[in-house]
C-alpha cells in the first residue's frame, strides 16, 4: 500500500501502490481476483491478487519509427558512400 513504501523514493512514487508481476505456483486453490499466496522458484512466498493464469509475454519493440530508417541510411552512406547506384 502507498503508506508502506520505503521513504527514499520520490514522493509521487510513494503515493501509488507497488505493482509487480511475480511468477510462481499457487500454494492453495484460488480464483481470479482473489488474494493468494504463491511460491516462487527461489522458495519465496508472496501474497497478492491473482490477475491472470499462465500469462503470456505481451511486449513488443514498439511501432515502426521512420526516422530510424533515415538514420540507418545516413550511417550507411557515411560508412560506404552513396549506395543507390
Amino acid at each position: 500500500m502507498p503508506g508502506e513504501r520505503v521513504k527514499n523514493i520520490p514522493e509521487s512514487t510513494t503515493k501509488v501502490p507497488l505493482k509487480s508481476w511475480i511468477k510462481g505456483r499457487l500454494t492453495e486453490e484460488s480464483e481470479l481476483y482473489e488474494e493468494a499466496t504463491i511460491l516462487t522458484a527461489t522458495k519465496r512466498k508472496v501474497v497478492g491478487t491473482v490477475k491472470e493464469v499462465n500469462p503470456a509475454y505481451k511486449h513488443t519493440f514498439g511501432e515502426f519509427v521512420p526516422e530510424i530508417l533515415k538514420m540507418r541510411e545516413k550511417i550507411l552512406e557515411e560508412m560506404w558512400g552513396d549506395t543507390d547506384e
